[in-house]
């Protein structure tokens, strides 16, 4: 072997181990610039080459072209793509030699479309036939809920460049405001956030249990991973719930495969449809999760109203005596802040979502809205005002919540009721800036109103869930999800035993839905409830119908002339009646 081919092959060997690692974007996007450097007059090299490289650079013996650019256009391509100074120093030695030559191997199906353009693009298609059962599961023995992409074990791998790049197209297509090859509206942030979510998921369990080795998007064409996919879950004893968000993703995917070119195969339509019809299946067979409220307190996830309000009010009191005796300090102020975010969840007002109270800023946040799908540019966002110093008045606006659009963006408003203002304006005095200055954020750098333990904003609703649980418990709560206050609220106030309050219809506008909803989801004994209470007026409707004079019974006594229970009619009535039984035996027996 020659030094030329070595120092080919080892240059090999750097590039196609920094496309693993992640250093180069791909040799896709690598060879696209080779390309335009070279004009498109790479060469390829021949089998007994190639037979050689494959052999020293350990590559797949399925690579089944080799191309061939210089090494000045090899450092330059390098350059273009941005990558680190450690790839560019691995080429010095090389670079001595400038007649050496930089080979790239790079499987057909990348090198093709780029060396030798065409004009019909590749037909795209799912794979064929579709299962007609899901396939029997059972939970491997490295079984790890933390399997998606996002998890640490695998993150290197959503930064390779092919799956950036489909997940770049697949959000233009999903968020654009106006997508006309697109069936339905925008997906918002949060919708597409948990589109997102799910596709890692995805991604993850093929490459982890499936072993693919470079998940993308196109995984989605496949209906038998799809199908043993919705078994592992099943497996799992996932809700029906979290199977049917991962199959409308799935559709949402296949549709952007399907607005590419190339996509208008016959088999996207039935993949469609089979997946609406395994969506439909599951949530027929997969019961919903019980939430009885008798079922939820035996397995620790159920506080009732009345214990809720006295913890929590037990908390506010606490706090500001703290403040009283110690002063502010990190754990006092941060008592206040925990005692004004459960006060804010539950107790003084009906339970605002929690979507609402993450993004709650301060009243001296002075920037645009924060929200990422407002396009209003006088919009405030969702704000807490001061109206009056004296006397303290405070005031909430809520332009973002989640039916907005329905309502015709209308705004969710009202002034805060003077303990929680008192309170609230307590907090965003020193206590806050103390925590601020703790967690080294010099000035007002965290616009909203309630923050972690390290300073920054609830901006994912998981993190505000495992706090709430947390401290919940620390007071001798139980770890109950703060959206089940909603249900907790809805509960007290549905029951026959409901204590004077709001109006139905005035609390279910702060919580941002109507009163149909609280039939609907929310109030958890409303079939029972009314069941039992129909059962109960029915003693005092038969009561009733005792207790009232019976009208006077008919006069049944026959002529005594009648000696049986045969009705006597005429002959004219006689014959009429037997035709009618004629005919009525000749229809059955055409029948």
């Amino acid at each position: 072997m020659c030094d030329k081919r070595k120092r080919q092959c080892v240059c090999l060997r750097q590039v196609y181990k920094s496309c693993l690692d992640g250093l180069l974007p791909s040799y896709q996007a690598f060879y696209r610039v080779c390309s335009r450097l070279t004009k498109h007059q790479s060469t390829l090299l021949s089998g007994q080459d190639k037979q050689l490289l494959v052999a020293l650079a350990g590559m797949d013996v399925s690579v089944p072209h080799v191309a061939v650019v210089s090494l000045a256009v090899c450092c330059r391509a390098l350059k273009l793509c941005k990558v680190p100074a450690a790839v560019l120093h691995a080429f010095d030695d090389i670079r001595l030699q400038p007649a050496s030559q930089v080979v790239l191997g790079l499987p057909e199906h990348i090198l093709a479309p780029h060396a030798q353009p065409s004009p019909n693009p590749v037909q795209l298609q799912m794979t064929t036939p579709f299962p007609v059962t899901l396939p029997e599961c059972a939970l491997p023995a490295d079984f790890n809920k933390q399997h998606g992409l996002l998890a640490k074990p695998y993150k290197h791998l959503v930064h390779r460049a092919l799956l950036e790049q489909h997940m770049g197209e697949f959000k233009s297509f999903s968020t654009n405001p106006f997508q006309l090859n697109r069936k339905g509206i925008a997906h918002g942030s949060r919708t597409w956030q948990n589109s997102e979510k799910q596709v890692y998921l995805f991604l993850g369990y093929c490459h982890h249990y499936q072993q693919v080795s470079q998940p993308t998007l196109q995984l989605f064409l496949s209906s038998p991973l799809i199908a043993q996919y919705v078994s592992f879950h099943i497996a799992a004893g996932h809700s029906q719930l979290y199977i049917r968000n991962f199959l409308s993703c799935a559709r949402c995917v296949l549709r952007w495969w399907q607005s590419k070119p190339g996509g208008n195969h016959p088999s996207f339509v039935e993949g469609l449809e089979w997946l609406q019809t395994l969506g439909l299946q599951v949530a027929d067979q997969l019961p919903r999760p019980s939430k009885d409220p008798k079922g939820l307190a035996d397995a620790g996830k159920w506080m009732s109203a009345p214990r809720l309000v006295h913890l929590i009010h037990g908390a506010e009191l606490q706090s500001q005596d703290q403040m009283q005796q110690q002063g502010v300090t990190v754990e006092t102020s941060r008592d206040m802040h925990d005692a004004a975010l459960a006060a804010m969840t539950f107790s003084h007002l009906p339970p605002v979502r929690l979507s609402c109270i993450r993004s709650l800023v301060v009243p001296a946040y002075t920037g645009p809205c924060l929200h990422p799908d407002c396009k209003e540019p006088s919009c405030e966002g969702n704000r807490l005002s001061i109206t009056s110093e004296s006397p303290l008045l405070m005031h909430i606006q809520l332009p973002h919540h989640k039916n907005a659009r329905k309502w015709g963006k209308a705004v969710i408003e009202f002034d805060v009721p003077s303990d929680l203002a008192q309170l609230l304006h307590t907090y965003l005095g020193a206590p806050r800036k103390a925590l601020l200055e703790h967690h080294l954020l010099i000035g007002d750098t965290c616009p909203y109103v309630f923050m972690d333990m390290h300073g920054r904003g609830f901006v994912a609703a998981a993190v505000l869930t495992l706090y709430w649980q947390k401290w919940l418990v620390s007071r001798g709560g139980v770890p109950m999800n703060p959206s089940m206050c909603r249900q907790v609220f809805v509960d007290e106030r549905q029951s026959n035993s409901a204590t004077a309050g709001p109006s139905n219809q005035g609390a279910a506008m702060v919580m941002g839905h109507s009163v149909k909803q609280w039939d609907k989801w929310y109030d958890m004994q409303y079939h029972p409830r009314l069941a039992q209470n129909a059962v109960d007026g029915m003693q005092s409707w038969r009561a009733a119908m005792l207790q009232s004079h019976p009208p006077a019974a008919p006069d049944l006594t026959l002529s005594s002339a009648l000696h049986c229970g045969h009705v006597l009619v005429s002959d004219s009535e006689e014959s009429r009646y037997q035709s009618c039984c004629s005919d009525s035996d000749i229809d059955i027996d055409l029948d």
